[in-house]
């Protein structure tokens, strides 16, 4: 992109779209000028200083190695929440909100539940619930300081008051205290797996990625633990893999849960496993 004459918007994004994704392009060029990408279709004519190049030229740079928009941009939209996130997060994905409709569908509204959100990330989960059942009581647990950090700010900056976070290793630190719901999306992909090299997964957390040879340490830890987090009749949520169903519904059935089931996300696909505590166990 030539930064030493005149550009105009409509240039700018021409060129942009020759090097990235046609929307990726519109995303960078709007957040560049600190406009929504709705504004460049009236202001295609406008003129942009060098100052306006020179920062579409460094998103287009870095988004055409690869780096994600949303790591670029510093927000993503998830539910109906426009989130932070940054390096420390994995990124928020639509999949996700198949985890958060079926905590919900097992959250009476008005009810002052207790729920777990274990490995939060930016929080998108915890505060998803969270705002649509403002009378639950949500804690959010992440190993990562900086991950946490992301979260508490989202939390501030959207005014959702009724999560607590807490730093820690999944259920470690919360291993006294009594949940209707626990949800979790851990990492779930197996080590070595060709697609970390791909695409937006490279520049995201491995913790928030890997986890062993199979992708289903975290899962096998979170299902041994939570049972015994859970009041009578409580529930456990876990999204995984596509390919993961079979396995998880047998780790939960090893824990002991009932009516044990696999919900599809938007795309078909197998997405969250859910199993109930049976009372008395």
């Amino acid at each position: 992109m030539d930064t030493s004459s005149p550009l105009r918007v409509d240039a700018a994004l021409r060129d942009a779209r020759a090097r990235i994704d046609d929307d990726d392009a519109r995303v960078l060029v709007a957040h560049a000028l600190g406009q929504a990408p709705s504004w460049l279709y009236a202001h295609d004519d406008d003129v942009l200083t060098a100052a306006d190049v020179a920062r579409i030229e460094a998103l287009v740079a870095r988004r055409a190695v690869g780096e994600p928009v949303a790591y670029l941009t510093g927000r993503r939209g998830f539910w109906n929440l426009d989130l932070d996130v940054g390096p420390a997060t994995l990124i928020p994905r639509a999949d996700t909100e198949c985890l958060v409709e079926a905590a919900l569908a097992r959250i009476v509204a008005g009810a002052t539940a207790c729920v777990a959100d274990l490995g939060t990330g930016s929080g998108a989960v915890a505060l998803a619930v969270a705002q649509a059942r403002p009378a639950a009581r949500v804690v959010a647990t992440d190993a990562s300081v900086p991950a946490l950090s992301v979260a508490r700010g989202n939390a501030r900056r959207l005014g959702i008051g009724n999560v607590a976070f807490v730093l820690g290793d999944w259920l470690r630190p919360l291993a006294a205290r009594r949940f209707d719901v626990i949800a979790s999306n851990p990492p779930y992909i197996a080590a070595g797996d060709p697609h970390l090299r791909e695409g937006d997964l490279r520049f995201e957390p491995a913790m928030a990625l890997e986890s062993g040879a199979d992708g289903l340490d975290a899962i096998r830890a979170i299902a041994a633990s939570a049972p015994g987090c859970l009041v009578d009749g409580g529930w456990l949520l876990l999204e995984h893999g596509y390919q993961q169903g079979q396995c998880v519904r047998r780790l939960l059935a090893q824990e002991g849960c009932v009516d044990i089931a696999t919900l599809r996300d938007f795309g078909g696909q197998d997405r969250v496993t859910l199993g109930c505590r049976r009372a008395g166990r």
